[in-house]
């Protein structure tokens, strides 16, 4: 029993997303289907991201999944084929945003401007998740772990990741110390410590639990 749990566990790690969801949808008559995704609802710096991506079923990427399952190289070569062939658009939410709005509303402000910037109206956005922006005025489905099953969310996904790594790569070139190049604004070892021992910077989150702790501490050593 246990091997059998063990193998069905391996199975379902490996199982790649498919187009199944689109084609019930368009079984429906729903034809064009977006998939939707987020990536920066974690670190304490940095904009929060999403990507909404309308595939073409005749140009379907052989390999998409998960970003956090693919190899920057891997990513980097599945984006091509997206751009090549996929109605895409990306979008933001700034980290004053995620400060006044908290940082779900924010993901899902994102998500909103991403399918609003596309070229076509989707029919059906199919939402990572489980829960489907407020503002969202299309009919939409959201499936948890969406970027595991459906090929059209596993392809936004990739798409924000690239897009938000850029962007913090860039940010690391104006603050150095960092090391937004590597961990992407996320609370890692180095960053906590370069928290510590530079300050924070305009792209800290500055109701996340570490920013607003230095932030406090300093405001009581000035008292």
């Amino acid at each position: 029993m246990a091997h059998q749990i063990e193998r069905a566990y391996s199975e379902a790690m490996t199982r790649l997303p498919t187009y199944d969801h689109e084609r019930i949808l368009q079984a429906q008559g729903c034809q064009v289907i977006a998939g939707v995704d987020e990536v920066g609802r974690g670190p304490i710096s940095g904009p929060v991201f999403a990507a909404a991506v309308i595939l073409d079923p005749k140009h379907i990427p052989i390999g998409l999944n998960d970003s956090k399952k693919l190899s920057a190289k891997k990513r980097e070569a599945l984006l091509q084929s997206i751009l090549a062939h996929a109605d895409v658009s990306v979008a933001s939410a700034s980290e004053r945003e995620i400060e006044q709005i908290n940082i779900l509303r924010a993901a899902h402000l994102a998500m909103e401007r991403a399918v609003a910037g596309l070229k076509q109206t989707p029919d059906h956005v199919l939402v990572d998740g489980n829960i489907i922006p407020r503002n969202l005025e299309i009919p939409a489905t959201a499936l948890v772990k969406g970027d595991s099953l459906s090929v059209s969310i596993a392809a936004a996904s990739i798409v924000a990741k690239i897009r938000r790594d850029l962007v913090m790569c860039d940010l690391a070139q104006q603050f150095p110390g960092y090391g937004w190049e590597k961990n992407a604004g996320y609370p890692t070892a180095e960053h906590l410590k370069a928290l510590q021992d530079f300050g924070v910077t305009p792209h800290h989150r500055r109701t996340f639990k570490p920013v607003h702790n230095i932030l406090y501490q300093g405001k009581n050593l000035n008292c």
